[in-house]
Order: C-alpha cells, then structure tokens, then sequence
C-alpha cells in the first residue's frame, strides 16, 4: 500500500473539504481546512519526501470565475514537481497537454467521460488518444445508491447510471494506467472508511486502485490494509497534520511503502 496524498484547490486556495457538500452554484462548498500556504509549498514537501503519485485536484467547474485561480495554483504545483503528481478536475483532450507540459505524469478523468449518465466510449477513446493510456486515471469516486456503488460526476454532484462492479472495471483496465476512488459518502468526514467499497476494491486484481474516504485514524489505515488485501493505495486529507488533523503525515508515510517513479 502507498500513500498518495493530495492538493485540492478551490476558489485559488488549497482546502479540505466535505466532497458532498460542493456545489457549482456560488462556489460554495464546507471547508475542514484552508491553507495559508499555496500548492506548490505541498508539492515541494512531498517531493522532497519522495512521495509520487499524489492527486492535484482542481475542484472549480471550467466555467467558473473562479477557474483562473485554481488552475494556476494547480500548474506552480506541477512545475514544483515534475512527474510526481497526477492532476484531475475538468481535464479533456484540449486541455490535458498544457497539464501534461508543466508536469503532470498522468491526467485523472472522470465527468469528459460520461453523457447522459453513461460512460461514451467514444469520449474516453479520445482521451485515451490525447494522453494515451500509460498516462490517464480514470476516477470512478462514487456513491451508495440501494446495494450498489454508482459512479458520480461533475465533482460529485451527478449520480450516474454506471454500476462500479468487476466487469466496469475489466472492461476500463484497457484505457487507463490506475483507477481513483473517492467514497464520496465518507469523503472529508473523519467517520471511518467506507469498508464494504475498500473490500470490494481490495478484491479487485488488475489496475492500480487508490482509495480516498474517511480515514481519520491509524487503525483505520490498518484495517484498510487488511480490507485492501494491501493492494489498494490510500489519500488521506482532512485527518493529517498538514491539514489541521491528528495523523502525522510522516507516520502515515511510514506504514506505507513509498511510490516509483511512474513518469
């Protein structure tokens, strides 16, 4: 298991936040932390850590007043470490050379993908195209609708009609490098992970899965290491010490086996 840890940016300023409670309308959103330092301080802190494979995510809609900021904030973090992070929120094939460009070793893809509730096949050949599949995550962070797990976009704010299930994720190994999962249920709430997706997760045998949910405590990391079957990597955000929690981000990086180089 590696630890991936994240920037999340939103109106121009690394936050943490409760994933279900951001909405487009106003930029609004529940904040756990805002930080006082910009993306690429965290960027030079995990590069000098040596930590690879951590998710810059750029949480305002392209549309949004607000895009500007976020996304330059995201761009001084990719330039502060090159090939050591992923970047996702909003990509498509137009913009996902420029991330690419200044750094980013992959682009993390979800909302280009769908229309209509439905993942297009065509949109994700053309993204493949773009990037090619070596350098593309895509995020299949979803929601517990009845007994099922249905992928959500549009930064979690659209329940989808996809089933996140073996077959889903047979079928999308072919066009991507790893797989993102946020348990948006549990996202930023410090209530525990969501064990029932960690285990279906950790019984999945293909790709690269990061888990992202509800880790607020060292046992949780160990129980997710055990539900994983110690193949799931793991984000944590809103319980580190970086970010105004009680994990120290050194102790957690020490449970986990450190990333290779994936550029």
């Amino acid at each position: 298991m590696e630890f991936r840890p994240c920037i999340d940016i939103h109106n121009g300023r690394v936050k943490q936040i409760v994933g279900a409670s951001l909405q487009d309308a106003g930029n609004t959103v529940k904040e756990n932390f805002v930080a006082e330092q910009g993306a690429d301080y965290y960027a030079r802190l995990y590069r000098d850590a040596g930590i690879r494979g951590g998710h810059v995510i750029l949480l305002n809609a392209r549309d949004s007043g607000q895009y500007a900021a976020t996304k330059e904030q995201a761009l001084s973090a990719l330039r502060a470490y090159p090939c050591g992070l992923q970047v996702g929120g909003g990509i498509t094939p137009e913009s996902a050379p420029e991330f690419l460009e200044a750094g980013a070793s992959h682009v993390i893809v979800t909302s280009y993908v769908f229309r209509g509730g439905q993942i297009c096949y065509d949109r994700l050949e053309r993204m493949r195209s773009a990037v090619g599949s070596k350098k593309l995550v895509l995020d299949l962070s979803c929601q517990k609708v009845g007994e099922e797990y249905r992928i959500v976009t549009d930064r979690w704010q659209r329940v989808t009609e996809e089933r996140v299930d073996q077959a889903l994720l047979a079928r999308l190994s072919e066009y991507c490098d790893e797989f993102l999962v946020h348990a948006v249920d549990v996202e930023g709430k410090a209530g525990g992970i969501e064990r029932e997706l960690a285990a279906f997760l950790g019984a999945w045998d293909g790709k690269t899965v990061t888990y992202a949910g509800g880790v607020h405590s060292y046992e949780d990391l160990e129980l997710l290491k055990v539900l994983g079957k110690g193949r799931l990597n793991v984000t944590i955000g809103s319980a580190l010490d970086l970010f105004g929690g009680k994990l120290s981000w050194e102790k957690v990086l020490d449970m986990c086996k450190k990333a290779e180089n994936n550029c």
